[in-house]
């Protein structure tokens, strides 16, 4: 079933990454953002390939993966695939579907692109970024 713009705004809406986004800037980002469905055992992103893509977990759960160890499982309402759409470098994980998944996806130049047009969503990105990396090194540090 396809979402319509606005369930797409409020499951993008929904993420913690954009929970302080203006309901207009989300209207733009979920006009670039598609439905992508993976059945399980998919591969999503496959570690040390450039990445094209950046995701919204809005069903299902998919797992992270580095050089064979699981970091993770996210589902709905988490996000992967920020790292190499933002610095273009291979990606540093795999990441593979474990249900039926669904996904928002960003092409990396529409994620851009939207990062250009709205600052909030910039500072937005910038946030979660540094949340996720100040919990994985305070996580090493106990």
């Amino acid at each position: 079933m396809t979402l319509s713009q606005d369930r797409r705004a409020e499951l993008l809406g929904a993420c913690r990454l954009f929970s302080t986004v203006q309901p207009t800037d989300l209207v733009n980002l979920a006009e670039r953002a598609v439905e992508v469905d993976f059945p399980p055992d998919r591969v999503i992103a496959r570690q040390g390939e450039i990445g094209t893509g950046f995701f919204v977990v809005v069903a299902g759960s998919v797992r992270v993966v580095r050089d064979g160890e699981e970091l993770a499982v996210l589902g709905p309402g988490e996000f992967f695939g920020e790292l190499s759409v933002l610095d273009g470098k291979p990606r540093v994980a795999q990441v593979v579907s474990v249900t039926e998944t669904r996904c928002l996806a960003l092409a990396s130049w529409d994620f851009e692109a939207a990062l250009l047009a709205n600052p909030s969503l910039a500072l937005a990105i910038l946030r979660g970024m540094a949340e996720r990396l100040r919990t994985k090194t305070e996580q090493q540090h106990h």
